[in-house]
């Protein structure tokens, strides 16, 4: 696996990407202070060639697990098997697990491209851009099969996460999980999941995906001075808090789990041939006075 790396910078952050490792941010940090705003990947993490254990990856042509085996499209059924070692289901699409081609490159911004033919044929490009400690993501899917297919979209950022880590992202509701972070039913939001207001996250194992959102949330880390100003143009995030880590991920998305078999596929686009899908994810870095 090649650790080949593109770096970005602005003035006020530092932008590492691996485009041979699934298209993902290695590293985003402060230039002053080296501080990580997104989870620090050393070589170790590098050298081991997956995006799970860097900064961000991007998730096509869906986000998290599908059941039963694939899903069904008009023109038929689209077989899918396992594809990560942790998960007996499929899980973030394919785009994470190909390298991805470094189409334009300047000091502040770049774009990477993937033609994919995994599991069905669509072009995937991500372009990154910085200016003035504001990292902007915009990811892209354009489907190239015949026939027409479900997609969807997220991007998978992990955050530093310390016992003082605060959010606020105001959503109207929530997917209950079962044990295997499967969606069992949609309610309102109970108070150790509600973020209206800024608050610590939870402390209990929280893999669930709040509706709703307006497409505006804070990240507050007190111990380390700064705050991350989150906008996204989509309705849906994912919060996974694993107990015990350092780190929690907060994902835009375009649809919940496992959305192919929920009533009327919610958040997923039917895309026929050249026709295509966007996200977009901005991150501004503010220190705290």
């Amino acid at each position: 696996m090649s650790l080949d790396t593109l770096h970005l910078q602005d003035g006020i952050t530092r932008l590492t990407l691996a485009p041979s490792i699934g298209g993902a941010i290695a590293n985003w940090s402060v230039i002053a202070t080296g501080q990580p705003l997104l989870r620090h990947a050393d070589e170790q993490a590098l050298g081991a060639g997956t995006p799970r254990l860097l900064g961000c990856y991007p998730l096509a042509p869906w986000s998290n697990r599908i059941t039963e085996g694939g899903f069904d499209n008009p023109e038929g059924w689209l077989a899918l098997t396992a594809n990560a070692d942790n998960s007996p289901l499929p899980i973030h699409g394919s785009a994470w697990q190909q390298p991805w081609q470094v189409v334009e490159h300047s000091e502040r911004s770049a774009l990477l491209r993937l033609e994919s033919h995994i599991p069905f044929a669509f072009t995937a490009e991500q372009r990154f851009e910085l200016n003035e400690g504001r990292l902007t993501i915009h990811l892209q899917v354009t489907h190239r099969g015949e026939a027409p297919i479900w997609h969807g979209l997220g991007l998978h950022p992990y955050f530093p996460r310390t016992p003082h880590t605060r959010l606020q992202a105001a959503a109207e509701q929530v997917w209950h999980c079962d044990a295997n972070s499967l969606p069992t039913g949609l309610d309102d939001l109970p108070h150790h999941w509600d973020f209206t207001a800024e608050r610590e996250l939870p402390a209990v194992h929280t893999d669930n995906a709040f509706i709703g959102w307006n497409g505006q949330a804070r990240i507050v880390e007190p111990d380390a001075g700064y705050s991350l100003e989150i906008g996204s143009d989509q309705g849906i995030y994912l919060l996974f808090c694993p107990e015990g880590k350092p780190f929690f991920c907060f994902e835009p998305v375009s649809h919940p789990v496992n959305a192919h078999h929920l009533p009327g596929k919610p958040g997923l686009v039917l895309l026929n041939q050249n026709e295509r899908i966007g996200l977009t994810l901005t991150l501004q870095y503010k220190p705290l006075n």
